[in-house]
């Protein structure tokens, strides 16, 4: 798989939209946050680049539904520190332009949240706000509003991944703590559910890992947290069987990365860029793991 365009990049929004992957704000090697939109083509294994971002983001939090490409919240940068913003967009691919949508309420921005379609709302759960928080809200498409005091994660979460198989939404992972307070737990809420269920846990805690849905399972990957490592990054890749509600390992990552986003296409898992050391390291290196 090509790398990643622009350069060097971590801290990224990941989604497949219309058989290509998008990838949408991050830090560059420099430390510098930007607004690119970079799209890769399996056709063609190249990248473009789409209309940025109206604004510089890391930690995205980036999903597509219905043929379009939602940013709802992220983070940005005042001096050292990580700052949630709760500015949202919908990019159109047939005009490559970027609209503006309601913002998230005030109080309840954040980044790196783990993120699922459960019918006509993309729920957000968890995530960044200056600690790990434990709040759930939903963006309703149709309306251009949202709700908020839907069923709140069991723990405050960040730097978790989330995924929908169905009607199910998923939350894997993450930290509250700091990189080394990893967490392996797995948890879903069901459409209309009313709290989220203890699933079986993830073989591999970890948190800033990347997960997508391949074949009607969830992938996870990478992560950082790892204290066996020099590098403070997992190497693991392992799927969860939503139906079976039974986790299986698949083979390393020949890169091991935390930082990135993973997006499911086909029979084929694409994960661009990242970090190949703990906190900062960007990297241009993308990986596909092709199933049968």
């Amino acid at each position: 798989m090509a790398e990643v365009g622009g350069g060097p990049i971590q801290e990224t929004g990941v989604a497949a939209l219309d058989g290509k992957v998008y990838v949408v704000g991050g830090f560059d090697e420099t430390l510098q946050i930007g607004a690119l939109v970079q799209v890769y083509d399996p056709a063609n294994d190249s990248w473009t680049q789409a209309a940025p971002l109206p604004m510089d983001v890391h930690h995205a939090n980036v999903i597509a539904a219905n043929g379009l490409l939602y940013v709802l919240g992220a983070m940005q940068l005042s001096g050292f520190s990580f700052v949630a913003v709760g500015d949202c967009f919908v990019y159109t691919p047939g005009t490559d332009s970027w609209s503006s949508l309601a913002p998230i309420p005030s109080g309840s921005e954040r980044g790196s949240a783990a993120m699922g379609l459960l019918g006509d709302r993309i729920v957000l759960a968890g995530g960044l706000r200056g600690d790990a928080v434990a709040d759930v809200i939903a963006y309703n498409i149709e309306t251009d509003t949202w709700e908020t005091g839907l069923p709140p994660l069991p723990t405050p979460t960040d730097h978790l991944v989330g995924a929908n198989v169905g009607d199910v939404l998923f939350a894997i992972g993450g930290r509250n703590g700091g990189i080394g307070s990893i967490k392996d737990t797995v948890v879903s809420l069901s459409l209309g559910g009313s709290e989220w269920q203890e699933r079986a846990a993830m073989p591999t805690a970890r948190g800033g890992a990347a997960a997508a849905v391949v074949q009607g399972k969830i992938v996870v990957v990478g992560g950082e947290g790892n204290a066996a490592a020099s590098n403070g990054v997992f190497p693991q890749t392992e799927v969860y069987d939503p139906a079976l509600d039974v986790w299986s390992p698949l083979s390393d990552m020949p890169a091991p990365r935390h930082g990135m986003g993973a997006a499911g296409i086909g029979n084929v898992l694409y994960v661009p860029g990242g970090a190949t050391k703990q906190g900062f390291g960007a990297t241009a290196t993308s990986e596909r793991y092709q199933f049968q």
